[in-house]
């Protein structure tokens, strides 16, 4: 087993940029955003814990490792601060990586996040995480998503191939049963988010039936909400101009402000 985590990297500069890919993705997900991002930053895709190249990783499942793992990749690297974006389960990593090491973290740009609310579509997720043949994982792309929206072949390639590594799919299985337990997914309290100092945005689809929209409501005043109508819960798919634009803007805001 590997205690490093497998990245992809592009870009150089003095900003960092950590992409964190949601449960049953890799590195690959971010692929059609890395080219705008690298234009003026360091850009990092992980596979997270559990996933492709990172599946050996030791103890691989729970969000607390994964961001410790990041956190220890960050200094393996020299990385001393970076932007970090995450998308549903790497969001939830992202933000523990942020309370507990918040001068590492110079923003965090969030979608459809774990960990914002308890409810969450478990019976769906298990499913995704099971599938192997491209048509049962092209129906639970097409079921995260929003209404209307086609899934790319690209997206279903790339879980194809995924899961056709040695001891992927079962990993998979496992994670998904220990994150939706009860039917239900652990929580971030909310005194803990308003805790935040550095710039938080989040974006969500209205449609999105994995993790409701509804755990956006009452996030803390300093967070910048982006509800994404007609959009489900594959963000980084459905709208990437969007995503592409929320990560920097985030650089650009913190450059601003001198972080």
């Amino acid at each position: 087993m590997t205690a490093r985590l497998h990245v992809q990297e592009n870009g150089a500069g003095t900003q960092a940029m950590l992409l964190l890919h949601g449960f049953g993705g890799t590195h690959a997900d971010w692929a059609g955003l890395v080219p705008s991002l690298a234009e003026g930053a360091r850009v990092v895709a992980f596979d997270l814990p559990g996933h492709g190249r990172s599946l050996d990783y030791p103890g691989a499942g729970p969000a607390k490792l994964a961001a410790a793992a990041v956190l220890a990749d960050m200094d393996a690297r020299g990385i001393g601060s970076a932007h970090v974006a995450g998308h549903s389960m790497g969001g939830a990593v992202a933000v523990l990586m942020a309370l507990a090491a918040p001068q590492r973290v110079a923003s965090l740009t969030l979608l459809a996040p774990g960990g914002f609310g308890e409810e969450i579509n478990a019976p769906l997720l298990r499913r995704y995480a099971a599938a192997t043949e491209p048509a049962d994982i092209r129906s639970c792309l097409a079921e995260m998503s929003g209404p209307g929206h086609d899934v790319p072949q690209r997206a279903v390639d790339m879980r194809v191939a995924m899961r056709a590594l040695p001891g992927q799919a079962q990993k998979l299985v496992e994670i998904a049963a220990a994150m939706t337990r009860g039917d239900r997914q652990g929580r971030i309290p909310r005194e803990m988010l308003a805790g935040l100092s550095m710039p938080v945005s989040v974006a969500w689809g209205s449609h999105d039936r994995v993790l409701p929209v509804s755990q956006a409501d009452d996030l803390p005043p300093a967070f910048r909400l982006h509800r994404v109508e007609g959009a489900g819960h594959m963000l980084i798919d459905e709208a990437p101009g969007l995503v592409a634009g929320l990560i920097l803007a985030a650089m650009e805001r913190t450059q601003g402000e001198g972080r």
